[in-house]
């Protein structure tokens, strides 16, 4: 069921301002730095798109058929052998994951040098019943230390991090998860005080991870 609903959403994600730019791509790019990469949970494609631009070789992965990947397949059961690229890349949907610590260990598995992610921080309690009320296909952001240790217990390092403070257009995020009506509203009321100019303000934490 989760992957008709993000196969129905597909086309408003790949035409998506708010996913076409960001520090995030930036680093991934710099880190990645033309070697051959796994994108997991590709979406609309944003970073297999930039990365081959910049001369890697992707392969890009989704469990849902609407965002055309190359390989249809779930975060947490990657059908690759054990280093079959040098780098992992995934961008802002670990929040989506039922199983973030195993999605992790396969990222590892896969990997030959390190894993790059990229999600939404944990911002209280408050955040997330907006996040599950916009789209209910939220599970959970995580905070950075808890990532930290995500990490640890897949075998990587966190070798660099960043946070990045987003501000991204409040009505096309909501439309993208269909929200509207008296949810809508609720959201805009749980989130009143990172709602500026009709932008709201998103902290995003991007890691660089190396294997042991």
């Amino acid at each position: 069921m989760t992957a008709d609903v993000w196969s129905e959403r597909a086309e408003a994600y790949r035409e998506s301002e708010a996913h076409r730019q960001g520090r995030d791509l930036d680093l991934f790019v710099e880190w990645a730095a033309g070697k051959t990469v796994l994108d997991v949970a590709s979406g609309g494609g944003h970073v297999a798109m930039r990365l081959r631009d910049a001369g890697c070789e992707v392969v890009t992965c989704d469990p849902a058929p609407g965002m055309k990947p190359d390989v249809i397949c779930r975060a947490e059961n990657l059908p690759f052998a054990d280093g079959s690229f040098d780098v992992v890349t995934c961008r802002v949907a670990a929040h989506h994951f039922e199983d973030p610590a195993a999605a992790l260990r396969e990222f590892a598995r896969v990997a030959s040098r390190r894993v790059l992610v990229a999600d939404n921080i944990y911002l209280g309690g408050v955040g997330e019943e907006a996040d599950r009320l916009r789209d209910p296909t939220h599970v959970r952001n995580y905070s950075e230390a808890e990532w930290r240790e995500l990490f640890a217990q897949a075998g990587l390092d966190v070798d660099r991090f960043e946070r990045e403070e987003k501000r991204i257009e409040l009505e096309p995020w909501l439309e993208r998860a269909g929200c509207a009506g008296e949810e809508a509203a609720r959201v805009r009321e749980l989130l009143a005080d990172r709602i500026e100019d009709g932008k709201l303000r998103v902290d995003r934490g991007i890691f660089k991870a190396v294997k042991r």
